[in-house]
């Protein structure tokens, strides 16, 4: 197909990332002379996707004059160090929790890069000479200044075409519908949506009219499990515990370290609990926690609720601390990074622990296809990290009754506040499988019409008679 050209009247929306896949998420929007970027994520899972972190952008980052983040999750907001270094000098626009955050994510990402990078050289396992990390914590500090926080609801104005309002999507902390106005166009770009009736957030805001329409589709193709996570939670427990067992739960340090805390405090309270010990080994997790605390009035916990929270488990902080922990034979539940099993110290666990079929590994949200945790779902006999591969005989579990992603029935009953169907509908962050799933499911029961987002693919939308071509 011939390449088509924008004109003035026209607002073009690509796909740099996120686009059948559900990581490194970057739309960008172009209107006359304006630029910029709804999220700024790292691609993550199959090596394939990795490697695009590496890749330059097919734009100059100091051609975009602002970033607008939907949150603070690493898929979402992982690229900016790159992006400042590359010569983004504007504003980055969340909310008050998506900046703090922010700072705790990207300072660990990059922290995690110069460990690993570290580590590959050290032991010679590495076809680069030497492996360097895509961002440094140094990188990390530095993108900080550009953070510009704000209130849902609260219209920001760009330029005189542009301005937006961010709105709670109930997915984590902070966490953000983007309604974004353009030259009179109003697109809806939902980043994460969460789920109808989230165990610490609140619902996702309803919207009744959008132009254009981004809807996310993790999980596209499937229904969440009505099983009572709490119940579900317990039975692990108790399955290991009878063992003797060690309970490892590799965890995202932001929303479900804070979910697993608080399902765990009320079965202590009730007294529902087995004599173990119960660790947070993860200072992002705990830091994590104390902005869930300082932030009260963005979630649904009570004071009396956060205290529980915080009293769950013991906090560890120090490596020379968590040493101790990995090399204790005896039963315990740990919650250690990374949730997918990426990096972080769940590595050392499972590096101790994963060959012993008296423990368990609880799998207590997405995993991304490439990752180690997706391959412990498979069946994987044995997974590689360290250098070398370790066999897997711990009994391996999955959670799915937790996840904060909106399923296909939860997007449905969303998007049916709808008055009228937007003109244009684009499907994002998510695989292939789940992005096609939704888009006949939505085009048999709405009846919409609806577009699978493809990457670097340039979307033009004629302004004001919304006129929609592709290239």
């Amino acid at each position: 197909m011939a390449e088509l050209k924008r004109n003035n009247n026209q607002i073009s929306l690509q796909f740099l990332g996120g686009a059948g896949t559900v990581t490194g998420s970057k739309i960008l929007i172009t209107y006359n002379e304006s630029r910029i970027m709804v999220d700024c994520g790292l691609f993550q899972g199959l090596k394939k996707l990795r490697i695009k972190n590496w890749d330059k952008l097919p734009i100059d980052p100091g051609s975009l004059s602002s970033v607008i983040l939907t949150h603070a999750h690493l898929d979402h907001c992982g690229y900016l160090p790159v992006l400042i270094r590359d010569g983004f000098v504007g504003d980055i626009h969340c909310t008050y929790p998506t900046r703090d955050l922010s700072e705790i994510i990207l300072k660990d990402s990059g922290k995690i890069q110069e460990e690993e990078s570290e580590r590959a050289n050290r032991y010679g396992y590495t076809k680069h000479r030497p492996a360097k990390p895509i961002y440094t914590v140094k990188d990390a500090e530095k993108s900080l200044a550009n953070f510009v926080p704000h209130n849902y609801r609260e219209w920001v104005i760009i330029n005189n075409d542009l301005k937006f309002r961010l709105l709670n999507s109930g997915h984590i902390l902070g966490s953000a519908l983007v309604e974004l106005l353009v030259s009179g166009q109003r697109f809806l770009l939902t980043g994460d949506l969460g789920r109808m009736n989230p165990l610490l957030m609140h619902p996702p805001e309803t919207v009744n009219h959008a132009n254009a329409l981004v809807i996310e589709s993790t999980y596209g193709d499937r229904l969440h499990p009505t099983v009572d996570p709490k119940k579900e939670l317990k039975e692990v427990i108790r399955t290991t515990y009878g063992r003797r067992g060690i309970l490892m739960i590799p965890t995202f340090a932001v929303e479900r370290a804070q979910e697993l805390l608080f399902l765990i405090s009320q079965l202590k309270e009730e007294g529902d609990f087995p004599g173990m010990p119960v660790y947070l080994d993860s200072p992002m997790g705990i830091d994590a926690t104390i902005v869930l605390q300082e932030h009260a009035d963005w979630h649904r916990l009570d004071r009396a609720g956060c205290r529980s929270l915080n009293s769950a488990a013991k906090l560890i902080s120090s490596a020379d601390a968590s040493r101790v922990i990995v090399a204790d034979p005896e039963p315990k539940i740990i919650l250690a990074g990374s949730g997918m099993i990426s990096g972080g110290r769940i590595l050392h666990y499972l590096d101790r622990h994963l060959g012993e079929e008296k423990n368990t590994v609880l799998l207590a949200g997405f995993q991304a296809a490439g990752t180690r945790g997706r391959s412990l779902v498979e069946g994987a006999s044995e997974i590689k990290f360290f250098g070398s591969y370790h066999q897997v005989k711990a009994e391996i579990k999955q959670m799915n009754s937790l996840s904060s992603h909106a399923d296909q029935q939860d997007i449905i009953s969303w998007l049916r506040h709808f008055k009228a169907a937007p003109d244009h509908i684009f499907i994002n962050h998510g695989e292939p499988h789940q992005a096609d799933a939704l888009r006949v499911k939505l085009m048999d029961t709405l009846h919409w019409k609806v577009t699978t987002a493809s990457m670097h693919q340039t979307y033009l939308i004629d302004c004001p008679d919304s006129k929609i071509q592709a290239r």
